[in-house]
């Protein structure tokens, strides 16, 4: 159920802006309109600690079993860490800077760029250059050139020219002489390897604190909340004020502590053009099990849309059993149910959800015959006893074809896209007879398309008899209760109602067909059961083709492919379970997902 909320705005004085903010994040119950951007140098401050947090995590035999520290201790040993992360980068990065130099002169050998800067100091200048063999015998031949034949480099003939340089047009490369030789870099790169060690092992003590950078990015953050909400706060010379909302519920507690700070307040009903109203959802025990899944999809519904919660779950375990469709992978999850109950100690609603979802698919594999993809599994007589012969994988062992298995179960994921879309226009037509909407005709309009467009589907598919001239008559006159009112609102004129949905009739006519679309797409879930069982078929009969010593490499395949299977899976109950009820199923109840979630100015 999403919370009736109320607009409330809170007036203080300038003098007490302060403390109005201190006791309303306390109080924890009112989220602010349009929040400002915080503080630059706290959101800085904040960025800092958490790279330098995420920098200590990644040493070996990083914890958070020390004591927190206090404020002035972390300071200063922040500080420590800060020059050690500094001074670390800056050395790693001479590093690279000098084993790139001694790449470029150590087949030069070592030598003192000094001693050849003090000769040319003294009128002795010597340029040296790498030639071939044909080129020192033309150098040898010019008696104007005097030089000095050294040890070849890199296979290559070497000189050192007295005097001034060769001509740019002589085929050598000149060696430009390096501030610092072999023996000077060598020093320079184990200085830094030095400051490095000093460096980790401050970094290395301070990855023992990770409690108390975690105790510190907790203040900052609030520090972050509370400057954002002062900077949104309004005022003038004598008066500060602030807009927000609360849930209705919150209403009394909150007047009761306005008047017990004397702040000024007005509580008003939300006004039908108010953007900025956040959605706060209240779980029952059962709808909550999917509050974990739209907390990773990161989904929240509108203020005045619906909370599907409920049918949200009823629909996904039902999609989640059918895409995975193995008995036996229903098990492994229930498995993985029972490991993370044991751990944690208690049932929160992760676990709940997957012992859900996970005795859902027990129970659809069980009814389709599908243990690990294995046909042995209908040779025993109770498994074999639990299926639905229409339903089952292995037809041939209740007298059906392949073909028969495949349009039942075809149907069946229509019939369920069917119900799940006419359950949208039902909850349509609910709420809107409360609100005395006249749009729900066209709503009425929707459901008798989407019935008959059921049986075109069956006939296409699966070539089942229906009476199309019946269908065809429905489906046109569901369209034209559509036209006629679903531009109609609560307020608008009769006339300005009709005008708008005739305005809308292309649109209509492609939302009919779209509709059509829908009820096909939930062939998906027949589609991507079928492709798991023969991907699971298939590694069976790689393990069960191995022989003799080969049986050791047979379980190896039979174990990795079911579980490479499994995750497959996975990926497709969230392409595919996910999206029928995020698109389908709230697209035709006009769902955009488009709320923000409630988040009260409280300290975390």
């Amino acid at each position: 159920m999403i919370e009736k909320m109320k607009a409330v705005t809170i007036v203080s004085t300038v003098s007490n802006r302060k403390q109005m903010l201190i006791k309303l994040r306390d109080m924890g119950v009112v989220h602010i309109k349009q929040k400002k951007h915080a503080d630059p140098e706290v959101s800085q401050r904040f960025a800092s600690l958490s790279s330098v947090y995420a920098a200590l995590s990644e040493i070996p035999g990083a914890s958070d079993t020390n004591p927190v520290k206090g404020y002035d201790a972390f300071t200063e040993m922040n500080s420590e860490v800060l020059k050690a992360l500094d001074d670390k980068k800056t050395n790693s990065e001479q590093m690279v800077k000098i084993s790139m130099q001694l790449d470029k002169i150590k087949a030069w050998g070592d030598f003192s760029p000094s001693d050849i800067n003090l000769l040319n100091q003294n009128g002795i200048e010597l340029n040296f250059y790498r030639m071939g063999k044909k080129e020192l015998a033309q150098l040898s031949a010019d008696e104007k050139v005097k030089f000095i034949r050294l040890s070849p480099v890199d296979k290559m003939e070497t000189v050192a020219v007295a005097g001034e340089k060769l001509p740019r047009t002589f085929p050598a490369t000149e060696f430009v002489i390096p501030e610092k030789g072999i023996s000077e870099l060598q020093e320079e790169m184990s200085a830094c390897q030095a400051e490095i060690q000093r460096a980790d092992a401050v970094l290395t003590s301070a990855s023992k604190e990770l409690a108390t950078y975690r105790a510190e990015l907790k203040r900052c953050q609030n520090e972050i909340e509370f400057s954002s909400v002062e900077r949104t706060s309004q005022s003038d010379e004598d008066l500060v004020w602030l807009s927000g909302y609360i849930p209705e519920a919150e209403s009394k507690n909150f007047t009761e502590s306005a008047k017990k700070n004397k702040w000024a307040y007005a509580i008003e009903d939300i006004s039908d053009d108010d953007e900025y109203v956040p959605t706060k959802v209240k779980y029952s025990k059962v709808s909550g099990l999917m509050e974990p899944v739209f907390g990773i999809l990161g989904t929240v519904p509108g203020y005045r849309e619906y909370d599907i919660s409920f049918w949200f779950l009823c629909f996904f375990s039902l999609f989640f059993a059918m895409i995975i469709g193995d008995a036996g992978y229903g098990l492994c999850f229930l498995a993985v149910a029972v490991l993370l109950h044991i751990k944690q100690k208690k049932v929160n609603n992760l676990v709940l959800l997957v012992y859900v979802v996970s005795i859902a698919t027990i129970i659809w594999g069980a009814l389709t015959g599908t243990w690990f993809g294995l046909e042995a599994a209908m040779k025993v007589p109770f498994l074999k006893k639990l299926v639905i012969p229409s339903f089952a994988n292995y037809p041939e062992y209740f007298g059906y074809t392949s073909v028969q298995q495949q349009n039942v179960m075809m149907k069946f994921c229509f019939i369920i896209g069917t119900v799940q879309l006419s359950l949208a226009c039902i909850m349509n037509i609910r709420r809107k007879i409360g609100n005395k909407d006249l749009s729900m005709i066209a709503d009425i309009g929707w459901l008798m398309a989407i019935n008959s467009l059921y049986y075109v589907v069956l006939l296409l598919v699966i070539n089942e008899q229906s009476n199309l001239g019946l269908c065809a008559i429905v489906i046109v006159a569901g369209f034209l209760l559509v036209c006629l009112f679903g531009g109609m609102a609560p307020g608008l004129s009769f006339s300005k109602g009709l005008k708008a949905g005739l305005g809308n009739s292309f649109t209509n006519f492609l939302n009919t067909i779209s509709a059509f679309g829908n009820i096909m797409s939930y062939i998906r879930l027949f589609a991507v059961g079928l492709a798991s069982l023969a991907i699971a078929q298939s590694f069976n009969n790689m393990a069960l083709g191995m022989t003799g010593v080969m049986r050791v490499f047979g379980i190896l395949v039979f174990v990795l492919g079911h579980v490479l299977n499994l995750v497959m899976g996975l990926l497709s109950v969230i392409v595919h379970g996910v999206r029928l009820n995020l698109l389908e199923f709230s697209g035709q109840l006009g769902m955009e997902w488009s709320g923000t979630a409630y988040d009260p100015f409280r300290k975390s």
